[in-house]
């Protein structure tokens, strides 16, 4: 776990808490770490969970399957973020899978440890409630962005939507979006034989330039 710490420092349930003080909280919140192998289920749709985990390697893709079994893919998380948080704090039954994209290493911490503070007094279990109301917040916000982007009406428009979004967040006309083609469609909710021909139509037209998972936004649209 040691070699975790700096990870947890960086990310945003253990935001101002010092190291030495996370080594102590970990055992306050009754932390284990987990390994899963890619295409593995930390969750599945129907369970009921306490915990939130936070991942420390590899990632966790967000599903959903409807009645005949289309997959969308809502969100990644990635190191340092975490999931689960949500369904932990209402008690209700997961609508979601939450599936390891690839090898991964799992931080699972009780929901209700963290919302309750220690009989030890921690001075900084304050900061680490404040914090999670804040992540909560956040992952508000994260989903009124991607229903901005599901709102477009067609498949130009949600790849605009979603790329102009990916540029924003990293400050650069050039940046790496972490899904493949497949996994891009299932987030937009678009066909890929479809969504791949608009990128194309798009290169074409110089708005865009991409390699694999790399794009660059070329010019500003009227």
């Amino acid at each position: 776990m040691n070699k975790y710490l700096n990870l947890l420092d960086r990310g945003a349930l253990f935001n101002g808490i010092a190291e030495d003080d996370i080594k102590s909280m970990l055992s306050c919140l009754s932390a284990v770490e987990r390994e899963y192998k890619k295409g593995e289920y930390i969750y599945r749709a129907g369970d009921i969970i306490s915990t939130v985990a936070v991942v420390l390697e590899g990632a966790i893709h967000i599903k959903k399957f409807d009645f005949w079994g289309n997959q969308s893919i809502l969100a990644e998380i990635a190191p340092g973020q975490m999931f689960g948080e949500t369904y932990a704090c209402i008690g209700g039954r997961l609508e979601v899978d939450a599936v390891a994209a690839r090898d991964s290493v799992i931080l699972m911490t009780d929901m209700r440890r963290i919302l309750t503070v220690c009989s030890n007094s921690c001075t900084f279990h304050t900061q680490l409630v404040r914090n999670m109301v804040e992540i909560l917040a956040r992952r508000n916000k994260e989903l009124t962005g991607k229903l901005e982007h599901m709102s477009q009406r067609t498949t130009r428009g949600k790849l605009l939507s979603y790329l102009s979004e990916q540029s924003r967040k990293t400050g650069h006309g050039e940046f790496e979006i972490p899904f493949d083609r497949q996994q891009l469609a299932d987030y937009l909710a678009v066909d890929r034989s479809a969504m791949s021909a608009e990128l194309s139509r798009m290169r074409g037209e110089g708005i865009i330039e991409f390699e694999r998972n790399r794009f660059k936004l070329k010019q500003t649209l009227e």
